[in-house]
């Protein structure tokens, strides 16, 4: 669609989001006119926790379609984004150390903390390193298996909807002894917690919770929205239906002045989750304080491996300190980007020195982070 006019590129997207979903029309009219009735607050501000759910807001042009007062607001819903850049350099190091680190696809090309030259596993294969891309971290076994003689390191990237896949092989006993795991997992919730505890200026008045996270965890896991804070919050599916159905959940909440937490995503994520997965999850891994990228320590939001599964954990094996580092990229704005303080096109280096096919910051990099969907799929405020 290069050369259409962008209000013509919207008006196609919306015209396409009708035709797929009828119903759609008449949720956004009772959008309006829920919140027509709020007076306060003057914007409401609606977080989205999920770069999926950001993209089906950005490419159907659902922000066209809200009324004046109500905003809506990316939050951090990319792992790949708020991955410690340290991690990324260590890797790197070890790919021409003879280790062979194994990723997927998103992270591979995720920068580490240097500016310049090699920044990323997929710069250190051009460079000669042994770095190489997996699509499962089955994939990462097989290879460790057909390679015996050779030390490999995954690179376990992601939010709880990721942690079951190295944890159940793990707790099955088919992962060889020449395969490590870097353990990068972060949990979601606490995450929410630190951004109205230590960041009170985002002024959210309602989340749109993850739907892929709360299959895993459970609807449940975010009752804590409504009860403490007093947020109105919905678990979301990602038609643009599902989107749109929260935002008026949401409203209506707000309007009644009764917050509470909607399960939208009945067909998929239940209120407790998978039990079987989280049991299997927590008995590979355990809770721990964990750095975010360019955001700092948040208490009890990451995950490393227990003590009979220490063997397979990088850190312990490697003989190095996961620890806090500052790897805020200058002039980038990706952490207040991620954190809903900042829109991308607020950061000086949006579609300048950082594009969708040369990203200098890490939410250019992942496709569910905010910049690259951003940059790919015009939001604009008609």
């Amino acid at each position: 669609m290069r050369g259409v006019p962008d209000h013509v590129r919207v008006e196609k997207r919306i015209k396409e989001l009708y035709e797929k979903n009828p119903d759609a029309r008449i949720v956004v009219d009772k959008i309006k006119e829920y919140s027509s009735r709020i007076s306060r607050p003057s914007i409401i501000k609606i977080m989205n926790f999920c770069g999926t759910h950001e993209w089906t807001i950005t490419y159907y042009g659902i922000r066209s379609l809200m009324p004046s007062n109500v905003e809506l607001i990316a939050g951090p819903g990319c792992p790949v984004c708020i991955t410690p850049g340290y991690y990324v350099d260590l890797l790197i190091d070890l790919s021409v150390e003879g280790y062979t680190v194994l990723s997927y696809g998103d992270s591979y090309r995720l920068p580490g903390t240097r500016a310049t030259g090699i920044r990323s596993l997929f710069d250190a294969r051009i460079r000669g390193g042994d770095t190489r891309v997996v699509y499962s971290f089955l994939d990462a076994v097989k290879i460790a298996r057909e390679n015996p003689g050779r030390k490999h390191v995954f690179f376990a990237v992601g939010f709880e909807t990721t942690m079951p896949s190295t944890a159940y092989p793990l707790s099955s006993g088919i992962v060889p002894d020449n395969l490590l795991i870097l353990p990068a997992y972060r949990l979601t919730p606490p995450i929410m917690r630190y951004l109205l505890e230590e960041k009170p200026e985002a002024e959210l008045h309602g989340v749109i919770a993850p739907g892929h996270v709360s299959t895993v965890i459970g609807a449940y896991s975010w009752i804590f929205l409504p009860k403490i804070y007093g947020i109105p919050t919905v678990v979301a599916g990602f038609e643009p239906v599902d989107v749109l159905l929260a935002i008026l959940h949401i409203l209506k909440m707000l309007y009644e002045g009764r917050p509470s937490l909607v399960n939208e995503y009945k067909r998929v994520a239940r209120m407790c989750g998978n039990l079987e997965a989280k049991r299997t999850m927590w008995k590979v891994y355990r809770v721990v304080d964990a750095y975010w990228r360019g955001i700092g320590m948040v208490p009890r939001s990451g995950a490393v491996h227990t003590k009979d599964y220490s063997r397979y954990d990088f850190f312990d094996q490697i003989g190095v300190k996961d620890r806090p580092l500052e790897d805020k990229l200058p002039g980038c704005k990706c952490s207040e980007v991620t954190l809903g303080l900042a829109k991308p096109t607020e950061c000086p280096l949006f579609m300048k020195r950082c594009t969708p096919s040369n990203p200098y910051g890490p939410c250019m990099v992942s496709v569910e982070g905010t910049c690259k969907i951003w940059a790919e799929n015009l939001p604009v405020k008609l």
